[in-house]
């Protein structure tokens, strides 16, 4: 060898080394002092309890841990009765809080409303019967709860979606409900993601719909007879079910209460409606009070779509990101192979605009893709071309791995200003690892991937990240967020699904529910005694024209019924004395199968004086609004004023 060549092998080993070695160091996670972990965990502290275990009322909801499904799909039948479990948090009884509860017990099935535990013995939990609408709980299963004011009369209902129909309003009627079918014709529907929002800006709420499996498949009827396929690949999936955006179109009140939607079912060309969908979201992006949505779907690309609607005609453009020389394809927004579950929004880098957090299976030696931390650049303009103003910094900041995750959620626990994140994770509880043959499936050629003959077994017993603990995330000195779950309260793992949110008992203190499959879920009580001030906004809007026609305020705890809808889809934001600005928006039901409150929260840190809130809503009309009011720290109801046409631009 000569020395020119020696030299040249030489370098080039070196060169690989230095490569190795900075791939290395870019893999590693940063650890946390001792000292600084402790010190973040002392600001958080949860209480567990278990939400009540109702026994069925009625026929077809024996407990069991396993669903019957289609013959094509038996071998894999513990892998199709992974999702059900769901949880709302919201005032379903009209005292002014948001103490009650709706969730799914897929033990048994059941769509079941009750008290918050611990917050008295107000009423009875009892499950939601569908009677006198047809269901068959041999071919049929909820999936999760949406509470919306759907028929507008100032009572809080309940949205129901299911896998085998399609979703039943359940409309407040004295002390109890009436099942009130919104899409007519006995489809059949399998719908794991539902939110509610303005989509055309006519004042109204429209409810979104995002199907996992095809519409019109029989997964739950264990006596079909005709053929049943999978997704039609691991990264590329446009065989699922359909969008179906439905646009409300009237409703009555009183003895007799119902709603009437219309369905938009073929708004979106092929590649955006057939994906796989686990997740939905709707957020006003650009700052029109247009709500643009996320679709966070399985087996393929995610969908971010730019809302241009008007009242009664719907129109929307992808929007994907512009990938760079360092960007993964699948970190651009639009553009992913991964496995999305779960989308949330929150201001994180305060520009005034929502980021996107969305949960993926970032399961270590499993499958380890990467949840997304999408941050806004501020360039909304550029949405005009198709273009997603957004960034991936989930590395970065410490929250691109978790493990096989649904749900997520960013609240402020400890009031200080600054978002922590949660997530909901793990998918089957057992003691046989089926990693290996996931892996094997995962690589294999798409062609076989639809046929479940090509899949391994999946049995009761089998375990697939069926043991790890929902991460409560922090940020750090640093500016990178670390997993405190442990130090915080929520020590056991858990086979969770959604996550609810809300201040159940307006002591300024973020509560949550995980709602956990095939096991109780369960409530965790803020406990913590080291929380910053913080404000609580309950944003309504009016029932009649003009009651009022000027926005008023009222301090203190509700407590109390206020006539009002939630105004979801409105903007506040929080000027502080020193100039800082927090900026939040009503939520209508984002994420997988947790709904969150609509009321908005803001932690204040040492504030202890008013604050200005800018407020920016459509009124019933549709017509858009601004003004602003100045409230001192603590909990506010606030009814937005409503003239005629043209009033407070």
């Amino acid at each position: 060898m000569t020395q020119s060549s020696f030299l040249q092998h030489y370098l080039t080993r070196l060169i690989a080394i230095a490569l190795i070695v900075i791939a290395y160091g870019l893999a590693r996670q940063p650890v946390l002092s001792s000292g600084e972990r402790s010190n973040l965990a002392e600001r958080f502290q949860f209480s567990r309890q278990s939400l009540p275990d109702v026994a069925p009322e009625w026929p077809g909801h024996a407990s069991r841990q396993i669903r019957d499904v289609h013959p094509k799909l038996k071998k894999i039948a513990a892998w199709i009765s992974s999702v059900g479990a769901a949880a709302a948090l919201g005032d379903l009884d009209g005292n002014g809080l948001p103490d009650d509860v709706c969730y799914v017990d897929t033990r048994k099935d059941m769509v079941i409303v009750g008290p918050v535990p611990g917050t008295g013995a107000r009423y009875v939990p009892r499950g939601l019967n569908l009677s006198p609408l047809p269901y068959d709980p041999a071919t049929m299963a909820p999936m999760g709860c949406l509470p919306g004011d759907f028929n507008e009369d100032g009572r809080l209902d309940v949205l129901v979606y299911y896998w085998g129909r399609t979703p039943v309003a359940f409309l407040r009627h004295g002390p109890g409900y009436v099942a009130r079918e919104i899409v007519s014709g006995g489809k059949r529907w399998f719908t794991n993601a539902a939110t509610l929002a303005d989509l055309d800006g006519d004042g109204h709420l429209d409810v979104v719909i995002g199907n996992y499996f095809p519409d019109g498949s029989r997964i739950l009827d264990a006596n079909a007879t005709d053929d049943q396929t999978m997704q039609a690949s691991m990264s590329h999936s446009l065989n699922g079910g359909n969008k179906h955006l439905l646009l409300w179109q009237s409703a009555t009140k009183g003895d007799d209460p119902s709603v009437q939607f219309a369905d938009h079912s073929n708004v979106f060309p092929d590649h955006i409606n057939h994906g796989w969908t686990l997740a939905a979201g709707a957020a006003d992006l650009d700052g029109d009070l247009l709500p643009e949505l996320y679709f966070a779907n399985d087996f393929g690309p995610d969908r971010l779509l730019h809302n241009r609607s008007t009242p009664g005609k719907l129109a929307f453009d992808l929007l994907q990101g512009k990938r760079t020389f360092t960007t993964p394809h699948s970190s651009v927004a639009g553009r992913d192979s991964f496995k999305g579950m779960g989308v949330d929004f929150a201001d994180l880098n305060r520009d005034g605009f929502p980021d996107i957090f969305v949960s993926n299976i970032t399961t270590e030696y499993g499958l380890l893709e990467s949840n997304f931390l999408y941050l806004s650049t501020g360039h909304v303009e550029v949405m005009k071309n198709n273009l997603a103003p957004y960034v991936n910094h989930s590395e970065q900041l410490g929250l691109s791995r978790s493990g096989w995750a649904w749900d997520a959620k960013l609240a402020d626990f400890d009031n200080d200003g600054v978002f922590e994140a949660v997530q909901a994770v793990g998918f089957m509880k057992g003691e046989v690892n089926r990693w290996p043959e996931l892996q094997e499936l995962a690589t294999s050629n798409d062609r076989l991937v639809p046929n479940t003959t090509s899949w391994p077994r999946f049995d009761p017993g089998d375990d697939l990240s069926g043991h790890q603990r929902n991460p409560f995330f922090v940020r750090a000195s640093d500016g990178r967020y670390y997993d405190l779950s442990a130090e915080v309260g929520f020590h056991e793992p858990q086979l969770s699904r959604g996550i609810a949110i809300a201040d159940v008992d307006d002591d300024g203190g973020l509560d949550l529910v995980f709602a956990n499959q095939w096991e109780p879920s369960s409530f965790y009580r803020n406990t913590s005694t080291t929380r910053g001030s913080f404000l609580n906004l309950n944003l309504l809007l009016p029932l009649e024209a003009g009651k009022p026609s000027q926005t008023w305020t009222k301090p203190g705890s509700p407590n109390e019924y206020i006539a009002g809808r939630a105004a979801i889809g409105a903007t506040a934001t929080v000027v502080l004395p020193n100039g800082k600005r927090f900026v939040s928006q009503v939520d209508g039901g984002n994420g997988h199968s947790g709904k969150r409150s609509p009321g908005l929260h803001f932690g204040l840190g040492a504030v202890d004086g008013p604050v200005r809130v800018e407020i920016y809503w459509r009124d019933p009309d549709g017509q858009p609004n601004r003004e602003t009011v100045t409230l001192k720290p603590g909990s506010h109801t606030v009814v937005l004023g409503w003239k005629a046409k043209g009033g407070f631009r």
